[in-house]
């Protein structure tokens, strides 16, 4: 039964990866939760997402790690995202790799002008 639930919602254990994640970023002392929640949520409405779940997870798991390890050594949160928060989130979204939101939309786009062209000829 786990699968068939598995095969309609996603992994159970990764979502319980995420939570985990999640609830160890919650618990950062506050300007280090403030800014990692904030890369967060720009990572997951910057319409480049990752829709691989083990690469999300690995992802995330590795920003917190970031932002652990920032508010451990009492790194400044501008020393780790520089002068532009946009570039850093951006940058570090393309040091994963997995299937992204935008590979689908590029799929779809190449066969609709494809199809197109096949009605003109």
């Amino acid at each position: 039964m786990a699968r068939w639930f598995e095969t309609l919602t996603g992994s159970l254990e990764q979502k319980k990866q995420y939570r985990q994640a999640m609830a160890r970023l919650e618990a950062l002392p506050g300007p280090y939760r403030d800014a990692g929640k904030a890369v967060h949520r720009y990572l997951m409405y910057s319409g480049g997402g990752v829709t691989d779940g083990d690469t999300l997870v690995t992802m995330f798991g590795d920003l917190v790690d970031l932002w652990d390890r920032a508010a451990a050594d009492g790194t400044p949160v501008r020393a780790v995202v520089g002068d532009d928060p946009v570039d850093f989130a951006e940058t570090f979204a393309q040091s994963y790799t997995g299937k992204r939101w935008v590979d689908k939309e590029r799929a779809r786009l190449m066969t609709a002008i494809d199809e197109a062209e096949k009605e003109q000829s």
